[in-house]
């Protein structure tokens, strides 16, 4: 009988396992996306990852966070070793982990539901019923099947693993093995919450996690005898929850302090920090919205449209909501000695939100934020429903119908997650005020041969999106598929630049796509004086004011003199752009442009310039950019890869001069 009540859960969790993978399936299907593309092309940035010196160029090549997320990066290695690559490898892994963190998921709850003393057989159902929640939850879909969101799941496995650590650490202590106890609960503590820091930073919450389960279900009920064993469990939770705990408050109300006395807008953002702290609450009550009252479909990556509290009454949904969330922290406080389930679950959601969702200047919205936070949500469900001396029947039915449902709308959910048409198509529908919704979907309707259903929709957004580049841009290549471009097109494109606060790579990636069209006269209307004005509209936007932003348009200021066979003209703008900032790489990408376009004399002198040029580089951040920075030092890997394209550049000059064949260097 003991044995039959210990494998039957098991059985049945690997039923709900094989339930989540057959509900994920066609999203596997799908392709890249958005972030993607900013993060996975580092798989092939300095050649494939073959070798030893590519190896650790790579692994720490990460920019997003102190710590660069050089777990995660690893974790890409089981997939591609070189860029481009295909998707599906990736989003296998993704979803082999999401179901593992079910498996740790469910021996967590395992543990916490003995711990509050239930019988085996409802801890270890109401363990089966949360864990299943989680992991056929339909939220969770847009980050299980977002591939570069795999930094949001491994601070979830590590989460999972440093607390199962901890907690085994913490039975030895109290067992009075105050070694082994003492080795479990730093390894748990200190070592996961390293770990979780290296895929994201928001996996140095485990500490507060830790301390979350501690006070409101393991002191009441799992006494430390006195002695060596309190002390060493003292001292872990001193060093390795209570420190931590501190600093990261302490640092997040720093931030939020300096930014409230600032009161201006981030740079970037259409919004201010005291403007996102009281934004935030009406966020995380959406987002519990969406965890209780699960849908096939939501806003799925687009929420640019989301509207920003601009006081307490603005919108009016801003103050219920925050007091929504303070009430729901006080009644988890109140209620930690009569339902420690339901008041850990409810701790556990807003500690797990507090980097992402409170004082630091990220993106409003994400859904994905909610994947390490509401890990417990669905337990105190679990343990309510497996009681079954009050309605016992509904409880049964729901105990299958839940599960069931939640599946069907995660693969209704992945089926448009493995289908690029419909997925861009639905997000726009659903979105319709998103500028990035309305331009991903004419992409594909372009791609599609649909460019007059783009235009058309582009138009409708572009009168109330004056601002917004990704709409004039788009606009303009729908324009070029369906007869030319107007001139009032161009003056869009051209007020866009000139006020957008935030251009990015996007015009950098319309420009490639842009330039040959307007050199061939492949597209009517649109020449490359028409790209010239935009790039020299965005070097007058007073909001355009980085280095980095002035740099890449003076670039690509010398590339259109270039097309137009001017090198001297190309020249001189990649020399001012190197001015700007003295970077290698750019140095070796301008050089080898001039090269690649029958000049190498200039590219000759574009080195010598920059060999000239005082070394103005920002110098790299601490963190991750510190190392990267001395790895290609050690490596000399700059100074080859320059020596390299020089040798390149003085063998095809050569070349030309035996054959009496000048460069062109004055041709137009």
């Amino acid at each position: 009988m003991h044995n039959r009540l210990a494998v039957m859960p098991l059985l049945i969790l690997l039923a709900v396992m094989l339930l989540a993978f057959a509900a994920y399936w066609p999203g596997l299907r799908g392709d890249f996306l958005f972030d993607d593309f900013v993060n996975l092309p580092a798989l092939g940035a300095t050649g494939p990852i073959d070798n030893w010196p590519a190896f650790w160029r790579y692994i720490t090549s990460g920019t997003a966070d102190p710590t660069g997320r050089p777990l995660t990066l690893l974790t890409f290695l089981l997939d591609a070793r070189n860029w481009p690559a295909e998707p599906y490898s990736f989003k296998r892994t993704n979803l082999i982990l999401h179901l593992f963190n079910g498996v740790l998921l469910y021996t967590l709850l395992t543990k916490l539901g003995r711990t509050l003393e239930f019988d085996a057989r409802r801890y270890r159902t109401a363990a089966l019923l949360g864990a299943a929640l989680w992991l056929l939850h339909p939220l969770l879909v847009s980050t299980t099947l977002y591939i570069v969101q795999r930094e949001a799941m491994l601070p979830a496995t590590c989460v999972l693993a440093g607390l199962l650590a901890w907690l085994h650490g913490r039975s030895l202590l109290v067992a009075g093995k105050t070694a082994r106890g003492f080795l479990w609960s730093m390894a748990g503590l200190a070592g996961f919450t390293v770990l979780g820091g290296m895929a994201k930073a928001n996996g140095a919450l485990l500490p507060i996690l830790a301390l979350s389960i501690e006070f409101v279900v393991l002191v009441p009920r799992q006494a430390l005898p006195s002695g060596h064993a309190a002390y060493a469990h003292r001292t872990v939770l001193l060093l390795c929850g209570v420190i931590p705990a501190l600093a990261i408050g302490t640092y997040l109300i720093w931030i939020a302090i300096h930014g409230i006395l600032s009161d201006g807008h981030v740079e970037g953002r259409p919004w201010s920090i005291s403007q996102r702290l009281i934004t935030e609450p009406r966020v995380l009550m959406e987002y519990l919205s969406l965890l209780w009252f699960p849908r096939p479909f939501s806003s799925g990556l687009f929420n640019d449209q989301y509207i920003v509290s601009k006081g307490l009454l603005h919108p009016g949904s801003t103050l219920p909501a925050i007091v929504a969330v303070l009430g729901l922290i006080g009644l988890a406080c109140w209620l930690r000695r009569s339902h420690p389930a339901l008041a850990l679950a409810i701790l556990f959601y807003f500690a797990g939100q507090l980097l992402e969702s409170s004082s630091l200047p990220l993106e409003l919205y994400f859904e994905h934020r909610n994947y390490t936070p509401a890990l417990l949500m669905f337990w105190p469900l679990g343990l309510w429903l497996v009681d079954t001396s009050t309605l016992q029947v509904p409880k049964r039915i729901l105990m299958f119908a839940l599960p069931l449902g939640l599946a069907v709308m995660t693969h209704a959910r992945a089926s448009v997650w493995g289908d690029v048409q419909t997925q861009a198509l639905v997000w726009a529908q659903i979105n319709p005020e998103s500028a990035r919704a309305q331009a991903n979907a004419a992409q594909i309707e372009m791609q599609a041969g649909h460019p007059h259903n783009a235009a058309v929709r582009l138009e409708k957004l572009l009168v109330t999106k004056a601002e917004d580049p990704q709409i004039a841009f788009n606009l303009i290549g729908a324009r070029c598929m369906t007869g030319g471009v107007r001139p009032d097109d161009i003056i869009s494109a051209q007020t866009a630049m000139l006020n957008t606060p935030n251009a990015g790579a996007l015009f950098t990636h319309w420009f490639d796509r842009t330039l040959p069209l307007a050199i061939s006269g492949g597209c009517p209307g649109l020449a490359p004086q028409d790209l010239l004005a935009l790039i020299n509209a965005g070097l007058l936007n007073p909001r355009l004011t980085s280095i980095g932003t002035k740099q890449d348009l003076t670039f690509l200021r010398g590339r259109i003199a270039l097309a137009q066979h001017r090198p001297d003209d190309a020249l001189n703008d990649f020399e001012q752009a190197i001015d700007l900032q003295a970077r290698p790489d750019l140095a070796l990408e301008a050089a080898a442009t001039l090269g690649n376009a029958g000049y190498p004399k200039q590219g000759l002198n574009l080195l010598d310039h920059y060999h000239q040029v005082p070394n103005n580089t920002t110098p790299a951040s601490f963190g991750m950019p510190l190392l990267h920075e001395w790895v290609l030092s050690r490596q000399h890997y700059w100074t080859h890869e320059l020596i390299h394209l020089r040798h390149q550049l003085s063998l095809d000059a050569n070349v030309a001069s035996i054959h009496n064949e000048p460069t062109r260097s004055t041709a137009n």
